[in-house]
């Protein structure tokens, strides 16, 4: 079995974020760039199921070349390869064109299964998944939460509002999984020192067979025509008693009056 697990360098969630005053993009130099975290789940479910069996699980990664890192910080969890494809017409590129890159990366790969997070923690459209599979006609399995394999047959529990469902569909396909589907392993220190000699291949859009028109800010279906940062957060109402707590318990009762909780 080839697995592909499909990864994204993302800002790190607890630095400040900047958005560029001219085309309204993430400034992704801005701080310090991280492996997004819904995708250790998807690579920690490819990793249970090469150790079930034999499988080769492959990084699959579109970005500028900084994001060597990130791939290299995927193999040390104990995959056994890389793609990244990386040209400076991706910037700015929205989820249908990320998609298409990866789509067109695939094209000429052999595969059974692509496993990959339901979102990215930097934009959360939670769309690349069941687009890529469009690109490639392949079945989606979203938001999964448990996962089988019966010889060529998948079947997941995917998580909804209402509680969750149980579907199937027949392999190559895509999944993307949802945080309830394990406990991510942390890399040992032989695999952090082994990811640095594993293969890496680097491909251009043209090698994946991507017009450069078709990614980017001009090429995209979608642009984000104005940000406002969020406004800051009011300073809470600080209520000091006389030690009885009287006017502690009255200025509670106030507020939660109010606000119709009570």
């Amino acid at each position: 079995m080839r697995i592909i697990c499909p990864v994204k360098r993302v800002p790190d969630t607890a630095a400040a974020k900047k958005v560029d005053p001219d085309d309204h993009t993430l400034d992704r130099d801005s701080g310090e760039a991280i492996l997004n975290a819904n995708d250790e789940w998807s690579i920690e479910e490819a990793l249970r199921i090469k150790e079930r069996g034999s499988a080769e699980v492959i990084v699959l990664c579109m970005g500028p070349e900084q994001a060597q890192t990130t791939v290299r910080k995927a193999l040390s969890y104990g995959l056994d390869g890389a793609i990244q494809v990386t040209d400076p017409a991706i910037h700015g590129s929205d989820a249908v064109a990320t998609a298409r890159v990866l789509a067109g990366a695939l094209a000429d790969e052999e595969f059974d299964l692509i496993i990959m997070g339901n979102q990215s923690s930097d934009a959360r459209t939670m769309l690349l998944p069941a687009m890529l599979a469009e690109f490639l006609d392949l079945p989606a399995l979203t938001y999964v939460k448990h996962l089988d394999i019966d010889g060529n047959t998948l079947t997941a529990q995917r998580e909804t509002p209402n509680g969750h469902v149980v579907v199937r569909a027949d392999m190559p396909a895509v999944v993307s999984v949802v945080e309830a589907i394990n406990e991510p392993r942390y890399p040992s220190f032989k695999g952090i020192m082994a990811a640095k000699s594993k293969p890496l291949q680097t491909r251009d859009l043209a090698a994946v067979g991507v017009d450069a028109g078709q990614v980017g800010l001009d090429g995209s279906w979608t642009q984000v025509v104005e940000a406002t940062p969020r406004p800051p957060k009011k300073a809470g109402e600080k209520v000091e008693d006389d030690g009885s707590g009287t006017v502690g318990a009255q200025a509670l009762a106030d507020f939660l009056a109010t606000r119709k909780f009570i």
